[in-house]
C-alpha cells in the first residue's frame, strides 16, 4: 500500500513537471500600471498549443502559445483608473496581477544620471517628506548584461511613498510627479539604467553591426581591444594577480584592508567593446510594454574624443531602433548634457548631437546648460532637469498650457557686413541675457580662429562682432565643456550651445 502510495506521488509531481505554467515577463506584475488610450500587449510563455485567457477592465482576449510557448494578446485602449484592478491570466495555472492602475507610462535610460537617486539629489529629506503619492508607481529593470536579448527581465513595481522614492530615479520621479500633478492621472515609471555606460551598449548589436556610419566605429573599437588584450598584458596581470593573491592572505592575517585586484585585460577589453549588452539584458525584456514614451539621460561615457564624433549617429539610431521594436513613432526626449569641467572631453560635440537628433519627428530635449557642476559629473538639481522634461512632455505631447518647451534653439543666422545675425526658435517670451551682458559668444573670419564677440539682443536675434574679425564666416556659443550660460528665453529655460560652421 505504501509503495503504491508512492508511485502514485511520483506521478503526480512527474506531471506537475511535465506541465510548465504560464510565465509573464517580470514588468507584468502587482502594482503595474498600464497606458491609456493605447493598445495594450499583455505577453508571456506556456506550453505550445495551450489557450491562454487575459481578462482586466471588462475585456477578455485569448491567445494560443506557439510553437516556442510564446503567446500575446492585445487589449484594447483603456480609460485612466485611479481604483487599482485585478487583472487574470489563465493558462494550465492561473495567475492573478493585483492592484493595476492605468495612466501614463514612461520609459527612462541611460548611465549615472538617470540611475542617480531621489536621496542623492537637492533636499531629498524634504522631497522624501512630501512623496506620498500611491498612482505615481516605479519599475526598476534590475537584471544585468546579456550576450542575447531576454525575455523574463527582473524587478518589480513599488508604490511612490516617503519610504520608497529615496531609492527611485531623481529625473524620473521629479518628471514623472509633473506630469501626475498636471494630468491627475496614475504614473508609471520605468527606469533601466546603469552608472558609466556608453550608448553602445543600449542598442541592439544588430541595428548597430547594420549602420555603415558605424563601421570606422568599430574598427576603432576592434583596435582599442586588441590593445588591452595583449600577451604582454596577460602576462603582468597573472604577476599582478599573484601578487594580489599574496597580499590578501597577509591583509587576511593582519586584519589590514585589501588592495584593490587587478582587472583582467580580457573582462576589459569585453567591457570596452561592448556592444548590445545592456540593450539585451535590460531592454530587450521591456519590449512591447505599452509606453507614452522614452527619456534618456546619457553622453558622458562617450565624450571621450576618440567617441564623440560618434554620437550623433549612434544617438539617431537609438531612436529610431527602439521605436521600430515598440511598433510606433513614440516620442523621445533626452536630457542634455549640463555644465562640467570634463578634462579630456568633448561634451560640447555630443551636445550638439543631441541638438541635431531633434530633426527627428517628435522629440526633445531639456537644455541644462545652467544646472550643472563644475567638478561634480552627477549635478544634484535634478528636480529641475525633471522639470524642463516634463515641460516638453506636458507641452507637446499632451497639449498642454506650458511657459515654454524648450530653451532657444538656432533657426539659423545672416552676415550683414562685419556682424552675423543669429535666429532662435523657442524664444518665448523674448530672449533674455541673464547675469549681465551676454558671454560666450565667438566669432570667427576664413582664417578659423575664433575670438571672443560683442553679442546684443535685438527680438528674437543676437547679433554678434568683433573688431578682430571685420569679414566673419562663423559663430558659435557656449563652446566649451563649462560655459557661462547666459542667453534664456523669457520662460527662464536656457539656449543650448551651437555652432554655424561644421570646422
Amino acid at each position: 500500500m505504501k509503495h503504491l502510495r508512492l508511485l502514485s506521488l511520483f506521478a503526480v509531481l512527474s506531471a506537475a513537471a511535465l506541465r510548465a505554467d504560464v510565465r509573464l515577463p517580470a514588468v507584468i506584475s502587482n502594482h503595474m500600471v498600464l497606458q491609456r488610450d493605447a493598445v495594450v500587449p499583455i505577453w508571456g510563455w506556456a506550453d505550445a498549443g495551450e489557450k491562454i485567457t487575459v481578462a482586466f477592465a471588462g475585456q477578455t482576449r485569448t491567445a494560443t502559445a506557439a510553437a516556442d510557448g510564446a503567446w500575446r494578446v492585445a487589449l484594447d485602449p483603456l480609460r485612466a483608473s485611479d481604483a487599482g484592478a485585478a487583472m487574470t491570466i489563465t493558462g494550465k495555472n492561473k495567475i492573478t496581477i493585483d492592484d493595476v492602475l492605468v495612466g501614463e507610462v514612461w520609459l527612462g535610460s541611460g548611465q549615472s544620471n538617470m540611475a542617480m537617486t531621489v536621496a542623492r539629489s537637492l533636499n531629498p529629506e524634504a522631497e522624501a517628506a512630501t512623496a506620498n503619492f500611491p498612482r505615481i508607481r516605479f519599475f526598476k529593470e534590475t537584471s544585468g548584461t546579456a550576450t542575447s536579448p531576454q525575455k523574463i527581465g527582473q524587478g518589480e513595481w513599488v508604490l511612490c511613498s516617503p519610504q520608497t522614492v529615496g531609492s527611485s530615479s531623481a529625473v524620473l520621479y521629479f518628471f514623472g510627479r509633473e506630469l501626475h500633478r498636471k494630468l491627475s492621472a496614475p504614473v508609471g515609471l520605468i527606469n533601466s539604467s546603469v552608472g558609466g555606460t556608453p550608448i553602445e551598449s543600449w542598442i541592439a548589436p544588430e541595428a548597430q553591426r547594420a549602420a555603415k556610419d558605424l563601421a570606422p566605429f568599430f574598427d576603432a573599437a576592434k583596435a582599442e581591444a586588441a590593445a588591452i588584450e595583449t600577451p604582454a598584458a596577460r602576462k603582468k596581470y597573472a604577476a599582478d594577480l599573484a601578487a594580489w593573491q599574496a597580499a590578501q592572505k597577509d591583509a587576511k592575517a593582519t586584519k589590514k584592508k585589501a588592495a584593490k585586484q587587478p582587472q583582467d585585460p580580457a573582462v576589459l577589453a569585453a567591457r570596452k567593446g561592448d556592444v548590445g549588452g545592456l540593450f539585451n539584458g535590460k531592454i530587450a525584456p521591456l519590449a512591447p510594454y505599452a509606453v507614452r514614451g522614452f527619456l534618456w539621460y546619457q553622453g558622458e561615457a562617450n565624450s571621450v574624443p576618440a567617441k564623440a564624433p560618434f554620437y550623433a549617429a549612434q544617438l539617431r539610431l537609438l531612436v529610431t531602433d527602439w521605436r521600430a521594436r515598440w511598433g510606433a513613432g513614440l516620442p523621445f526626449a533626452w536630457a542634455q548634457l549640463p555644465n562640467f569641467t570634463g578634462a579630456g572631453r568633448d561634451w560640447p560635440l555630443v551636445r550638439e548631437a543631441m541638438l541635431d537628433t531633434l530633426a527627428l519627428p517628435r522629440t526633445g530635449m531639456g537644455i541644462n546648460l545652467d544646472i550643472g557642476e563644475a567638478n561634480d559629473i552627477h549635478p544634484r538639481n535634478k528636480q529641475e532637469a525633471g522639470r524642463r522634461l516634463a515641460l516638453w512632455a506636458l507641452g507637446e505631447v499632451y497639449n498642454e498650457k506650458v511657459p515654454a518647451t524648450s530653451g532657444p534653439l538656432p533657426a539659423g543666422h545672416e552676415i550683414r557686413g562685419s556682424e552675423i545675425v543669429l535666429r532662435f526658435k523657442h524664444a518665448t517670451g523674448g530672449l533674455v541675457a541673464k547675469g549681465g551682458p551676454l558671454r560666450g559668444f565667438e566669432i570667427a573670419g576664413a582664417d578659423r580662429k575664433w575670438q571672443p564677440a560683442q553679442a546684443r539682443i535685438a527680438g528674437d536675434t543676437v547679433i554678434v562682432s568683433s573688431v578682430a574679425v571685420p569679414q566673419p564666416v562663423a559663430a558659435r556659443y557656449a563652446w566649451e565643456n563649462n560655459p557661462a550660460a547666459s542667453l534664456f528665453n523669457g520662460a527662464g529655460l536656457p539656449a543650448t550651445p551651437f555652432r554655424t560652421e561644421r570646422w
